[in-house]
């Protein structure tokens, strides 16, 4: 059942029907396979620090964490809002999780307004979630798909005035 390893016995181990160690571990070549096809999944987040004070939009398919201010608008995997970020314009993204303050859209599959949020400017979400102590003014609307932007300029209310209606 047990048999005595012939590893620290003295002697020549060409006899020895064990392979090296190092012959079982994966080749060198391997491991770069490995190290390129990770980025691809998952592409690392990118942090705008809380110094920085960036005019002009931003687009990515990776993550976004914004930390300073941003007047523009920004499209993004996920986007994370921190605490003392100020975000002017709209935003859209499969998942927004908004700790800081947005003036404008949000356009999201899922939002997450937190207790420390700030937003001014209408919702549109797929499932929404808005903590305890969250500021929020605006209108919150439920799409199926909230990232399309197509028909997103058709008014909110149809006019009451009759002043526009065609004369008969």
């Amino acid at each position: 059942m047990f048999s005595k390893s012939k590893i620290n016995e003295p002697g020549p181990k060409a006899a020895d029907p064990t392979p090296a160690p190092e012959a079982t571990k994966p080749s060198m070549g391997a491991a770069p396979d490995y190290k390129t096809a990770a980025p691809k999944a998952k592409p690392p987040v990118s942090i705008l620090s809380s110094d920085l004070h960036v005019k002009g939009n931003l687009k990515t398919t990776g993550d976004i964490q914004i930390e300073g201010q941003v007047d523009g608008d920004i499209r993004a995997h996920l986007l994370t809002v921190g605490e003392g970020a100020t975000v002017k314009g709209e935003v859209v993204a499969d998942d927004v999780v908004v700790n800081g303050r947005i003036i404008g859209r949000v356009r999201g599959l899922k939002v997450r307004l937190t207790s420390t949020a700030r937003v001014e400017g209408d919702i549109i979400h797929k499932t929404i979630a808005i903590e305890s102590g969250a500021h929020f003014e605006g209108s919150v609307q439920r799409q199926d798909n909230p990232l399309e932007t197509t028909g997103s300029a058709k008014p909110r209310m149809p006019s009451a005035s009759t002043d526009d209606a065609p004369k008969v």
